[in-house]
């Protein structure tokens, strides 16, 4: 009886002694739906992470998370690459991202034309002391602290004010070689790429063949040429001939900024540009382009203006547009159509003065009812406004159609940027944008035309905000959810997320967000942002290490 009764109590012991303790990881995230950035279709299950890395993926009911986080009925996808913001100098004062993390965006990619650096030291400005290169500016904001990861392009405008200022001519043999350094310089800092924004002055000073000499440096590196075409309107087919020509002949892959096109007149050019593109990538050239899902963008009123007067910056222009020559001059061509007609003054708002009386009077007003305000036409209006404000005048542009902004939407090789600022409402109240984008880009995407008018399936709108930014811009080990990538994660309700913000309450966060974590640190914990600054700089391919 006894040796009976001690057999079953002796295997009991033997097994518990070779029973496995379960595997503890620093976070594990349960029952997502998890979207893992290849564009495949979703698979239930779990994402452990340890340290800043994703340590497994799958039924992991038998490991342990110091922290656990419960996604069931969440998707979890890989966080969203934002790639244009205008977050670069929001970030020397705050780092938090709010308004972009809300909406579960890891990386702010910077530098359409501009880029923080290269500069020249200014003590009389206080922020231009504290760096004078790129590298400087990454390694001042990684010190600061910021919530997101960072990346930037380094700015053909930025650099070509360096070396020449605001001049309108061509380069000289010896400044051209002096820009190409400062390119090379950037590129071993860690810049992506070669950024332009060809629509604007200084920056359409420039010659295709000074791009094309420029992007030959990036080339060398193993960068990409990104930029804001020369025309969007009239002349946006000669304008992405030219782009594809740079990349042809420096042998670079360009993507184009906020792919769109304006005014009514121009909208029947939509597959034109697309068979242009697409023909392009069919002979070997990598193209491809990012947007807005927006029919209104956002940016001066001094663009109206011929580029000719602005050179030698703003202070420079608003001293010509006084002398009376010289303003007959520039009516005469903006009431001629010279190089192009303008928009229609009433598909134009105001939106942003630098002195309240002029906010008092003007803001929310179309040009055209400005203009009968003022007591002139648009053209002398908008001079005056320029003049007066001493800005540039923040304006909205009605200028795209819907159904044009979802063709552009279902292309493949476009991916998503919000050609705008990351704010945080409480902090930034003096300086916050009128454009929703800011606060409402990405949640657009997944709200409005993914889950809404299904566009296209959830999974192939998260490839194209995570896996094929990440694949463009040759970032290694990040844009998937993969086992040893970067925990850069985005929890979301796909049922829910949706942005608040319009274009008459444009500061209005987005909702749908519940959890984000940044190189595997929380920085949104159920839609509530936590403080944390974990990001990092992300360089890139030909960063030297210094």
């Amino acid at each position: 009886m006894i040796k009976k009764l001690l057999l079953p109590a002796v295997l009991f012991v033997s097994l518990s002694c070779n029973a496995q303790p379960p595997t503890v990881y620093d976070v594990v995230i349960r029952n997502g739906t998890i979207y893992d950035g290849s564009g495949s279709a979703p698979l239930k299950g779990d994402v452990a992470i340890q340290n800043d890395t994703i340590a497994a993926i799958g039924n992991l009911k038998d490991a342990v998370g110091k922290k656990e986080i419960n996604a069931s009925n969440l998707a979890v996808a890989p966080g969203f690459i934002n790639m244009l913001s205008w977050s670069d100098g929001i970030f020397l004062k705050d780092g938090s991202s709010m308004s972009d993390i809300k909406q579960g965006v890891t990386l702010e990619v910077f530098g359409e034309g501009w880029s923080a650096a290269p500069i020249k030291r200014n003590l009389k400005k206080p922020v231009d002391s504290l760096y004078t290169t790129l590298g400087g500016y990454f390694r001042f904001l990684q010190k600061k602290g910021i919530s997101p990861n960072v990346a930037s392009f380094v700015g053909a405008t930025t650099v070509r004010i360096y070396v020449m200022e605001h001049a309108n001519r061509a380069p000289t043999a010896e400044e051209l070689k002096k820009m190409k350094t400062l390119v090379a310089q950037a590129m071993e800092e860690g810049a992506m790429g070669l950024g332009t924004s060809l629509i604007y002055a200084p920056a359409n000073f420039a010659s295709t063949h000074e791009l094309i000499e420029l992007s030959k440096v990036v080339s060398s590196y193993g960068g990409m040429y990104i930029t804001h075409m020369r025309s969007e309107g009239d002349f946006i087919l000669r304008a992405l001939n030219e782009t594809i020509r740079i990349s042809k002949e420096a042998n670079v892959p360009a993507e184009i900024y906020h792919l769109k096109i304006n005014i009514k007149r121009n909208w029947n050019k939509i597959d034109s540009v697309i068979n242009k593109i697409d023909s392009a990538r069919k002979t070997g050239l990598k193209i491809t382009a990012n947007m807005y899902p927006y029919m209104a963008s956002g940016t001066g009123l001094s663009s109206r203006l011929p580029t000719w007067v602005q050179e030698g910056g703003a202070k420079e222009m608003r001293k010509r547009l006084k002398d009376p020559a010289i303003r007959k001059k520039v009516l005469y061509e903006m009431r001629k159509g010279i190089p192009y007609k303008n928009s229609e003054p009433e598909n134009v708002v105001l939106m942003g003065f630098r002195l309240d009386s002029l906010n008092k009077l003007y803001k929310g007003k179309t040009l055209s009812e400005a203009s009968k305000m003022h007591g002139k036409d648009a053209d002398e209006t908008a001079i005056d406004l320029v003049v007066k404000d001493k800005s540039r005048v923040e304006a909205l542009y009605y200028l795209q159609s819907e159904d044009n902004v979802k063709r552009i939407f279902k292309l493949p090789y476009v991916s998503f940027g919000s050609d705008a600022g990351s704010y945080n409402i409480t902090a930034d109240t003096a300086n916050l944008p009128d454009h929703p984008r800011a606060f409402g880009t990405f949640a657009k995407v997944l709200g409005r035309y993914v889950r809404d008018e299904k566009l296209v399936p959830l999974e192939e709108a998260v490839r194209r905000l995570t896996s094929l930014p990440a694949s463009n811009l040759k970032i290694k080990k990040r844009g998937l959810l993969k086992q040893g990538y970067y925990a850069d994660v985005a929890i979301f309700d796909p049922a829910k997320i949706h942005d608040k913000a319009t274009f008459t309450k444009p500061h209005v966060y987005a909702e749908g967000m519940v959890h984000v974590l940044v190189n595997g640190v929380s920085v949104l914990r159920d839609g509530e942002h936590t403080g944390a600054k974990p990001g990092k700089i992300i360089r890139g391919p030909g960063y030297k290490g210094n």
